[in-house]
């Protein structure tokens, strides 16, 4: 197994930064999968484990990757840590749970060499809903076609950032929304899309798993949003489309009008419920249920 902390033969090597909170049930298959890329495309993977009280940290380490083993939770301290080891570019930050499939590291690193080369590439994403209930199946069959993600960095689990891009920022902040605070640091010509790379996104497996997720985002993105008005973001965060999902999504496919109701419905209480404050210890609001063994809570 080459050596995921040392460049291989035959390339510059990128940086791959891996924030992880318990994620011992998907972080193998994470790491199996980016080691396997290694040969073809040399890399240094940083797991930067923090607040777990799992086997993260032990199974990051069986890999053969560099590993921070922070006492405190936290994902952006989590990715700060994991910077101040990273030295390779493009700088990779990719979700704990999602999968790089075989060739798209390479994929990505080589979209980010393209001339003109764009300071920030995402792969498509394929969002999984097999076995889940009606309600988060007819949520994301319009979030899936919603026009913010043709242009957002979010909502991928993976965020490749060209040298030149990644000196547009000192650090990240103490938020939550830092696929946002990403996607703020660019303009819509500097982003590009590496078109042969799909990750696998999991959706969640419950409803109430699902509005977890929801007010999270909700929080998350009123949190920097507030932030960035007020001068402490240096980030140029986009605008909420309210209703790009009617004007872009049921109107010109109108089969989807099915999901229109439930989509509103649970969009419209996650608004309610983010602008309540979160209970002490579910500051994240995490979806669980993909990460439970078997993909279920």
């Amino acid at each position: 197994m080459p050596d995921a902390t040392t460049p291989a033969q035959g390339g510059a090597r990128a940086s791959v930064v891996i924030a992880a909170h318990n994620e011992e049930a998907v972080i193998a298959r994470t790491l199996d999968a980016l080691v396997a890329q290694l040969a073809e495309q040399p890399a240094e993977v940083i797991v930067s484990a923090n607040g777990c009280t799992d086997d993260t940290a032990a199974i990051a380490a069986r890999a053969g990757v560099a590993v921070i083993d922070r006492p405190d939770p936290g994902k952006a301290g989590a990715l700060n840590a994991a910077e101040e080891l990273a030295t390779g570019f493009p700088r990779i930050y990719l979700d704990a749970d999602i999968v790089v499939p075989p060739g798209g590291l390479a994929a990505v690193v080589g979209r980010v060499a393209q001339d003109p080369p764009p300071l920030a590439v995402v792969p498509r994403r394929s969002l999984n809903t097999a076995g889940r209930p009606w309600l988060v199946r007819a949520y994301f069959a319009i979030n899936e076609r919603h026009p913010a993600f043709r242009t957002g960095l979010f909502g991928r689990g993976m965020i490749a950032v060209s040298r030149a891009g990644r000196a547009r920022f000192d650090a990240f902040p103490a938020m939550v929304a830092d696929d946002l605070f990403l996607d703020g640091q660019f303009a819509d010509t500097e982003k590009a899309v590496a078109q042969d790379v799909v990750v696998v996104v999991e959706t969640p497996f419950t409803t109430r798993d699902l509005m977890r997720r929801l007010v999270r985002v909700r929080r998350g993105s009123a949190q920097i949003r507030a932030a960035a008005a007020a001068g402490e973001v240096d980030a140029t965060i986009r605008k909420p489309d309210r209703w790009g999902w009617l004007r872009e999504v049921v109107a010109r496919e109108p089969r989807l009008a099915f999901a229109a109701v439930p989509y509103l419905g649970l969009t419209v209480l996650a608004a309610v419920l983010a602008r309540r404050p979160a209970r002490p210890g579910n500051e994240w609001g995490r979806d669980e249920s993909t990460r439970q063994p078997g993909g279920r809570a």
